[in-house]
């Protein structure tokens, strides 16, 4: 049977949370190819089960001495204090929960003086716009937001759709690469971002480290980037699409930033990170307000809801890996102790999959697509070792509740 993405063929879920060995750990985005080629997924312990993510969370609660991740943190913080009143550090964000909560602790806690600075949604919807507005004028902080070329923005978001079925791609490029550029450009060499994606199941060894990794948001040269699939060549040739046009979606040159002291460091490495945690500090600190509706694709309402492309690339994660929104929202729930197994298994059944058709016009409208060719995107992006079409339409061969069609 064909295994699309280099995906592993047999389906294993983990024992303690709903994710499957189909969960994609993160790649540098700016070599994201369609075969996925040496790409890795979440690895489970075929002895006890259990993924690397529930894993780091038992780590989180019983084995790291968080008063000394603290007293490292207060270290670094004095190492990178600023004696002039400068910047002495930058958050990226765009307002959310997360940002929210790793600047304001950093400014109001460790008397950091933070630099936040944006790479704005695709598509802003309206109460993320005001949690971006609170973030900065109730929170208190600067910003530095910097918005692409739009034309650029919407060529290679149409493109990753139909190269790789990933909507959110040009955002993800930005953030990821933008910090580090302006770090550079303002002497500012100490960046936070917040968990490590380590949390949600990248390999548990990146779990032991602060640092992020610099193959993440550097290149040794350009022959090695593809964006939204395609390489620069293809880009200028196909699309009219200069080097100077794409230049802020790349990453820093290698040997640029060896020049450099920047340093990028996850907040969640020092402080024990949970999500609702980071809600509620944010709705206490800078009026933070969730979505006033259920997200669609899942059962809440606080988490990835800047973008009307959000609910969109969850539901490509479901067609693509057979892992929708609810999946990772209920796997994070239960690792955290706020949901059991068995009821993270239900909300993954009653929401998973659940087609997001609130702003689904909107965003065909913005990359000029019409929704029939969405839809057999969709189809032809389904792995056969996923999904199997029966005469009541598609359905998943594998799922955690046992109801897929091999089950």
């Amino acid at each position: 049977m064909e295994v699309f993405y280099n995906l592993p063929k047999k389906v294993i879920f983990c024992k303690k949370c709903v994710l499957s060995n189909q969960r994609p750990s993160s790649v540098p985005e700016f070599q994201h190819k369609k075969d996925r080629k040496g790409a890795k997924y979440l690895n489970i312990d075929l002895n006890t089960g259990i993924c690397d993510a529930c894993k780091v969370a038992e780590q989180k609660d019983n084995k790291i001495d968080w008063n000394k991740r603290e007293l490292e943190l207060q270290k670094l913080c004095d190492m990178h204090r600023s004696k002039n009143r400068d910047y002495d550090c930058i958050v990226p964000g765009s307002g959310g929960k997360d940002s929210v909560y790793a600047s304001h602790i950093l400014k109001y806690k460790y008397g950091m003086n933070p630099l936040t600075i944006t790479w704005p949604p695709i598509l802003y919807t309206d109460y993320g716009y005001q949690n971006f507005k609170n973030w900065i004028e109730v929170g208190g902080f600067d910003n530095l937001t910097l918005k692409p070329n739009g034309k650029v923005m919407k060529t290679l978001t149409k493109l990753s759709i139909e190269n790789l079925l990933h909507p959110f791609q040009t955002f993800i490029l930005g953030q990821k690469n933008l910090a580090p550029k302006i770090a550079q450009k303002y002497n500012i060499p100490l960046v936070f971002y917040g968990e490590p994606e380590s949390e949600y199941g990248n390999p548990i060894a990146d779990h032991s480290k602060s640092l992020r990794g610099s193959e993440y948001y550097s290149m040794n040269n350009s022959n090695e980037i593809f964006l939204a699939g395609c390489s620069l060549k293809y880009l200028e040739e196909k699309h009219n699409l200069s080097i100077k046009d794409l230049s802020i979606f790349l990453p820093m040159d290698k040997k640029e930033l060896e020049k450099t002291d920047i340093q990028i460091h996850y907040l969640g490495y020092y402080k024990k990170w949970i999500p609702q945690e980071a809600y509620y500090y944010s709705v206490e600190n800078s009026n933070f307000s969730a979505r006033p509706y259920r997200t669609q694709g899942t059962y809440s309402k606080y988490s990835s809801i800047d973008d009307k492309i959000d609910d969109l690339h969850y539901y490509t994660t479901f067609i693509k890996f057979g892992l929708g929104r609810a999946t990772y929202d209920a796997a994070q729930e239960i690792r955290n102790k706020h949901l059991n197994l068995e009821e993270g298994k239900l909300l993954v059944k009653k929401f998973d999959g659940e087609f997001p058709d609130r702003y689904f016009s909107q965003v065909m409208e913005y990359i000029d697509m019409n929704e029939e060719k969405f839809h057999e995107l969709c189809d032809a992006f389904r792995s056969p070792h996923l999904w199997i079409k029966t005469n009541k339409g598609w359905k998943l061969r594998h799922n955690v509740y046992k109801e897929g069609y091999d089950d």
